[in-house]
């Protein structure tokens, strides 16, 4: 990594939001410094980097269509809902295709950012320390587990699903998978293909969206279609949903206690199959732990040897927690990127959307470039940003009241953001750039 001080800008992270921010600050000619802790940019798309949430049967949940980056499409021959591996090799093509891969110092982390005057002061894992302006904290959201307790003992084995990879060693086993969110149903259906027996405990009820709907990506056939009201959208295609799926109460699981959008979508044509084919049986909330088995709210008990908690992540930033607040609750980001109280100092890849994140890189990234630049060689223009930052506070859900959890805190509904940041490039004059 250089020490040039021309350097005004540090990227964390080398996965898609790094290379977001680093294609944006290429393309305005603006030095950067880039580190990544792990060998190479992917981020937790890299199946071999340590800490990784990714399994091997890992797919995109949303479409090659709609989820590539502005400018670089996917490749044609990507089927509908791209393989953990296919990710990796389009992020390492990205970067490769920019000339960003060369600019990154990997093996290298941040341990500790610091206010020093009016710059950054950056602590890095050998000791050395560096001042930046502008500090972009990418390294994403999936790499601290959220693993609750549970009361009474277990004599078996309890996982956070960030350890699993595949269900080769859960042959013959049975098997309890504790959440029924993207992860938690695909390890559910892995599972329940090669252990004795699969259990999906389910705390509340889910509108289970199939990955095609007549044929088409789900999300493709979304934006293709009419634009209606939310009310009516959730009217019209809550009633698609129970067309498609059925009752989803007859297997066991709880109907869904909330409206059609207010969770994070659940994209999964399969697990409805395997619950029907008896591989996976639904269970509801644990009530307590039993020694060698759960006891679940409903009173049932089954004998379990492997628990595998799919129970989310903390939106952890260990270098700079006191700098963005709590995890489970972190300050306010303008635009779920800038901090209203350190200027200078930005997130990226911390959004919690309803759809493909990619784009919402990309805007952010030129959103940031911008504002950087404004900020080394236009300052009064510079200064119009900085009063949006200390006085805007747009609605970005979309009139979506998503529900009370952790995950949902701050959760925005991806077309209002899309538009909010497409309003603040033409209104800053940066769209062109």
């Amino acid at each position: 990594m250089s020490s040039d001080s021309s350097r005004e800008v540090l990227i964390i992270g080398a996965g898609p939001a790094g290379l977001a921010a680093a294609r944006a600050l290429s393309e305005r000619r603006i030095p950067y410094d880039q580190v990544e802790r792990h060998d190479g940019v992917g981020g937790i798309w890299d199946i071999d980097n340590p800490g990784t949430p990714m399994y091997s049967s890992a797919h995109f949940i949303s479409s090659r269509t709609m989820s590539d980056f502005p400018g670089f499409p996917m490749p044609e021959d990507y089927p509908d809902y791209p393989s953990q591996r296919q990710i990796l090799d389009y992020l390492q093509s990205f970067a490769d295709s920019y000339g960003l891969t060369e600019h990154i110092t990997f093996g290298r982390s941040v341990t500790h950012i610091e206010k020093d005057g009016e710059r950054w002061r950056v602590t890095f894992d050998d000791g050395s320390r560096q001042d930046y302006s502008f500090v972009v904290a990418a390294t994403g959201t999936q790499w601290h587990p959220r693993l609750p307790e549970w009361p009474g003992d277990f004599d078996g084995e309890i996982r956070h699903s960030r350890e699993f990879r595949d269900a080769d060693d859960l042959v013959g086993k049975r098997v309890l998978v504790i959440g029924a969110g993207n992860s938690g149903c695909d390890i559910a259906c892995d599972v329940g293909r090669r252990a004795e027996q699969t259990f999906l405990s389910v705390r509340r009820g889910y509108w289970f969206i199939p990955k095609h709907i007549f044929g088409i990506p789900s999300d493709v056939f979304a934006d293709s279609g009419p634009h209606l009201p939310l009310a009516v959208e959730q009217r019209v295609f809550g009633a698609m949903l129970r067309t498609l799926n059925g009752d989803v109460t007859r297997l066991g699981l709880p109907k869904p206690d909330h409206r059609l959008f207010e969770t994070h979508p659940i994209l999964n044509t399969e697990i409805l199959a395997r619950l029907q084919h008896g591989d996976v049986i639904a269970k509801p909330d644990i009530d307590h732990l039993d020694q060698d088995g759960v006891v679940f709210t409903d009173g049932s008990r089954e004998q379990i040897d492997v628990i595998i908690a799919a129970t989310g992540y903390r939106h952890a930033i260990p270098y700079a927690q006191n700098l963005f607040g709590p995890e489970d609750h972190p300050d306010d980001l303008y635009l779920s990127v800038f901090s209203r109280r350190h200027r200078g100092l930005m997130a990226m890849g911390f959004i919690e959307t309803n759809s493909g994140a990619y784009r919402l890189f990309d805007s952010s990234a030129r959103i940031v470039a911008g504002y950087i630049d404004d900020c080394l060689h236009h300052p009064e223009q510079a200064r119009r940003f900085d009063e949006l930052i200390e006085r805007h506070h747009p609605d970005l859900t979309g009139g979506i009241r998503f529900i009370d959890s952790p995950r949902h805190r701050d959760y925005v509904d991806s077309t209002t953001l899309a538009k909010m940041y497409d309003r603040v490039l033409r209104q800053m004059h940066w769209s062109a750039a």
